[in-house]
């Protein structure tokens, strides 16, 4: 398992594809048997055990029965890559005894083991197929360190697909296609800006179906996956931006139907409805923009032995520190579990000297093992006991808004200042507790909640993920315009949890009456290509 395994048992990069997707997906590519596909070259670039060489091998086999050309002769213009042995195998024989059965015999080039990213690739007409996920962390470090060199899009915490994305695109003969079904998060997220961009100066996106409330897999994952079809050729169209909710609604899906809307490519942000210009969003800015600090809870690679509630039998107590997680936060309701984390950082920042707090050393060298075997303690022999993140013990005591990652509350909670917030928390910071509760009901609101689900991926029950990169990107009300009458409101709202007040105090009729005091803020506003350039 070249990449590890999933908690299934199954491994990272390979889930298959239920074959209506497939046959969409050749469908829109004009790889069908009334079409003449004698000369048509298509690659398929992570093959798995043949969901889509299988019906590729029998539209071609039609395909030649409807116009008269060999079948067999033809098999050249197909390639199917696969790096994984057992995959290889099974795909090698499913594709043989098709062959067979169809009375001709299995080119050895028909089949290639091996990784589609560092092959040696000619131009062809279509890249189809369903590229492997596989996160930054589950990558070998030697084919990180490659494909960083080989691909300019393969940047930041990229997942393995972006790879697949530029390779594909770059092997594209003039007016071909590359179609794949694949995690949408590239659209919206950092490590696909590279990509986006790519794609936007050269391509032509013709279409996204995204499938994310959809079942397209053999199996239950959660991969958001949206279809994407791009064609080697320039263009000024927008983008055309589908959304299914019933796999079943695929076998009928046509170019005639009515997108749910046009994209932008242009834009940072593709799915981004507020870059529209319209006259309210003048009174909105950042978080960050009006004084506010957006930062999360410490990772400390082995929270089994940093992380206990029975701490106080173990170690020196001044080491220790309350801290927040998700788990004490659900179904609104904020219970402290009871919890420490032991910190192994003085009050400077640097890590303890284990010979002045011996309880916390004997502790320490007692879970030795387990804490030399992380990267942290393995890049630094001498640091083999710190926590991933450096811990600085005064955020304990600053009262901040916490925001889990992954949360079905409505509620979001504000911390008075008693707990350190876990690595699965977001935290807001600054200014006094008021104005805290003024940003967390405004957070809380249904403006709010639709930004985010453009800007991020949405949850089982339609829930947004509270993620920095995506909360950096808020636009909200300028609160220090806000007339006295309206933050007490939103308070009062806050303290009572008043959902219905928020929603009817945070719109964009309701924003755009708050006066702006000039000088108190810098304001941004979005130009004719979508991005904000500052105001004067």
């Amino acid at each position: 398992m070249i990449y590890g395994s999933r908690s299934n048992g199954k491994q990272h990069g390979l889930v298959l594809t239920k074959p209506i997707v497939v046959e969409k997906m050749l469908e829109l590519v004009d790889y069908r048997p009334d079409k003449n596909l004698h000369n048509v070259e298509i690659v398929e670039p992570s093959a798995g055990d043949g969901a889509f060489a299988i019906p590729i091998i029998n539209t071609l086999h039609a395909s030649s029965n409807n116009h008269g050309f060999d079948f067999e002769s033809s098999l050249h213009n197909l390639k199917f890559f696969e790096i994984d042995d057992q995959m290889y195998d099974s795909l090698s024989d499913r594709v043989c005894t098709r062959l067979k059965e169809l009375g001709v015999t299995f080119p050895n080039a028909l089949v290639e083991k091996g990784d589609f990213l560092t092959s040696n690739l000619y131009p062809v007409d279509i890249v189809i197929g369903n590229p492997p996920y596989v996160r930054y962390e589950n990558i070998p470090s030697e084919k990180k360190n490659l494909y960083r060199k080989s691909f300019g899009t393969f940047t930041h915490r990229s997942d393995l697909y972006i790879a697949f994305f530029e390779k594909g695109l770059k092997y594209l003969k003039e007016d071909g296609v590359l179609s794949f079904i694949c995690s949408n998060r590239w659209l919206k997220n950092q490590y696909g800006q590279s990509l986006r961009k790519y794609i936007h100066g050269n391509f032509d996106l013709k279409e996204i179906i995204d499938l994310e409330n959809t079942s397209p897999f053999e199996e239950d994952v959660v991969a958001y996956p949206a279809i994407v079809n791009i064609k080697n050729a320039r263009s000024e169209k927008k983008s055309k931006y589908y959304k299914l909710n019933d796999i079943s609604n695929l076998e009928k899906f046509s170019r005639s139907n009515e997108p749910e809307r046009t994209l932008n490519t242009a834009m940072p942000n593709w799915f981004m409805k507020l870059n529209n210009g319209q006259a309210h969003y003048r009174y909105l800015d950042t978080i960050d923009n009006q004084g506010f600090k957006i930062g999360i809870g410490v990772a400390t690679g082995c929270d089994s032995v940093f992380i206990r509630n029975d701490f106080r039998e173990h170690v020196e107590k001044e080491l220790l520190l309350p801290i927040l997680t998700s788990k004490d936060l659900k179904g609104d309701n904020f219970k402290w579990g009871g919890n420490y984390i032991l910190n192994p950082f003085d009050q400077n920042g640097r890590l303890i000297d284990l010979k002045k707090y011996p309880r916390a050393r004997n502790y320490f060298c007692a879970n030795e093992d387990l804490l030399r075997k992380r990267h942290v303690s393995q890049k630094n022999n001498s640091n083999w006991y710190r926590t991933i993140d450096k811990i600085n013990y005064k955020l304990t005591f600053i009262p901040k808004i916490i925001l889990p990652d992954i949360t079905g509350n409505r509620f979001i909670f504000i911390d008075d200042g008693d707990y350190y917030p876990h690595h699965n928390l977001y935290y807001i910071m600054g200014k006094d507790k008021r104005t805290l509760k003024v940003l967390a009901t405004i957070l809380m609101s249904d403006f709010v909640k639709e930004q985010l689900l453009e800007l991020g991926n949405k949850m089982n029950g339609g829930y947004p993920r509270w993620q920095s990169q995506n909360i950096k990107k808020l636009r909200v009300p300028l609160i220090n315009a806000m007339p006295a009458s309206t933050i007490e409101e939103l308070i009062e709202a806050y303290e009572n949890r008043d959902f219905d007040s928020i929603n009817n105090l945070i719109t964009p009729n309701e924003i755009s009456k708050y006066e702006i005091t000039v000088g108190q803020t810098v304001l941004f506003e979005p130009n004719e290509r979508g991005t904000y350039v500052e105001n004067t």
